[in-house]
């Protein structure tokens, strides 16, 4: 075995080994975490792998300036050639580059045995390799630079905390990190041309990092020439990324759909989840029936697209296919049927609807009146409760319903006739209509029937 001063050629590879594995598990597990739940399209797979560079990538860095301050020991103060001081630093790259091959490999292995929506977008694997050469050249500089045995782990933090702070940042900044931005719609796809722009900016800086240490170390004006280009090159990177807008709309894309009970279309990548979300929304349907919002469409929307129920359509947000995943989208869109109330006392009238249209059992709200309108809601059967909805859901959705509409509330029910005959006699001495008025002057509407009495239906 070759041996330097603080370093040997078998201790590296073997280092060089430890990493890939290293690289390669923390890849996939943090490619995982970024993964939308049961969407089966390629851009699900290429966003999570440039996800996972933001905990590989720190990683990498750390390697590499392991490396280079053993390297930097090992040589001393010997004279370096251009090529033998940038060998080491393109072998680390490609080590790392490895690495990211060999997750993209193991996540596409199932991907390609099963039908994927979408395309695989190699550049934007080329945009994530070129982060991780960034990464590297970062932390090889940061070792060669500060030969310490605290540089490598600093250099993994700052890595970590820089590029952090880009990818969460607000406007511009966070265009110049390696990453899709999160998070990820699927009905917004992956822009080639973004990608291509954060390659040329980021191997620019890469090259004029690695070209101006060499340059430095080796007092090559050559290569400092070199250098230089490189930096007009991460300029027009730059230049590129920050000119080309954002997507202004979602891409329009070919929906997959189940027909039957109802229509149900959400995106390719998420079919799936068609047969769950068409049971949780047929009994929506059939409640909301000869109402406004009455739909036989359900239909997926990008996630920044408000949801406007209309006639006849119900849009939803379907962020991944997660457990709950459809009754999230149902409580979501029943949510958006109506807004919230500013009083407690109106509000609590509009929960009871919503808790019935969601399936949930109804609640009683802060007041004797909420109570006896729950219990008095929950005494109508199906039909009737469909009924009622129909005749008052201008009422429901602005915020108007009070005891009046849930059979007059306590003193309505003390009102009432307590036995059987009684009952009989005032149904024959009074007009047999509904005893709730959608307005306040108390008067009948004209969708009353003559089949309504006093109790309700009969």
């Amino acid at each position: 075995m070759r041996e330097h001063t603080g370093v040997s050629r078998e201790e590296l590879k073997q280092s060089a080994a430890v990493t890939v594995a290293v690289l390669l598990a923390l890849g996939l597990a943090a490619a995982w975490s970024v993964l939308i739940p049961g969407v089966d399209a390629w851009e699900n797979i290429v966003a999570a792998v440039i996800g996972s560079l933001r905990l590989t990538g720190p990683v990498a860095a750390a390697f590499a300036a392991w490396v280079a301050l053993r390297k930097r020991r090992a040589l001393r103060d010997r004279p370096l050639t251009t090529w033998k001081a940038l060998k080491a630093p393109l072998a680390i790259m490609l080590v790392v580059l490895g690495s990211f091959a060999a997750t993209v490999l193991v996540l596409a292995v199932k991907t390609v045995l099963t039908e994927q929506a979408g395309r695989l977008s190699l550049s934007g694997l080329g945009m994530g390799m070129a982060g991780l050469a960034l990464y590297s050249v970062i932390g090889w500089v940061a070792g060669w630079s500060l030969p310490s045995a605290v540089t490598p782990p600093l250099a993994g933090i700052a890595c970590y905390g820089l590029f952090s702070w880009l990818a969460d940042g607000e406007g511009w900044a966070d265009r110049l990190a390696p990453g899709t931005g999160e998070p990820y719609d699927l009905f917004q796809g992956l822009s080639g041309t973004i990608f291509l722009d954060q390659i040329i900016w980021l191997l620019g800086v890469t090259g004029a990092l690695l070209l101006g240490w060499a340059a430095l170390v080796t007092r090559q004006a050559l290569v400092l020439a070199c250098a230089l280009l490189a930096v007009l090159a991460a300029g027009t990177g730059v230049a590129r990324v920050l000119a080309e807008p954002r997507p202004a709309a979602a891409q329009e894309i070919a929906y997959s759909c189940q027909e039957w009970p109802i229509t149900v279309c959400v995106h390719p990548g998420m079919r799936a989840g068609l047969t769950e979300l068409g049971a949780a929304f047929t009994e929506i349907a059939s409640r909301l029936a000869e109402t406004p919002a009455a739909f036989t469409r359900v239909e997926q929307r990008p996630l920044d697209d408000p949801l406007k129920p209309s006639s006849g359509l119900a849009p939803i947000h379907l962020p991944d296919l997660s457990a709950g995943f459809a009754d999230e989208a149902a409580h979501e869109y029943i949510d958006s049927l109506a807004a919230r109330c500013a009083g407690s006392a109106a509000d609590s009238y509009r929960e009871i609807v919503m808790a019935w249209l969601r399936g949930e059992p109804l609640p009683g709200g802060p007041l004797l009146e909420h109570e006896y309108a729950a219990a008095w809601f929950s005494g109508l059967n199906e039909h009737q409760r469909r009924e009622w909805l129909r005749m008052f859901f201008s009422d429901f959705q602005a915020c108007k319903l009070s005891s009046t509409h849930f059979g007059g509330g306590p003193a309505g029910a003390a009102s009432q006739p307590a036995s059987p005959a009684a009952t009989q006699v005032h149904e024959e001495s009074a007009p047999q209509v509904y005893p709730v008025y959608p307005d306040p002057s108390d008067q009948p509407s004209a969708d009353w029937g003559p089949n309504m009495s006093p109790h309700g239906w009969q």
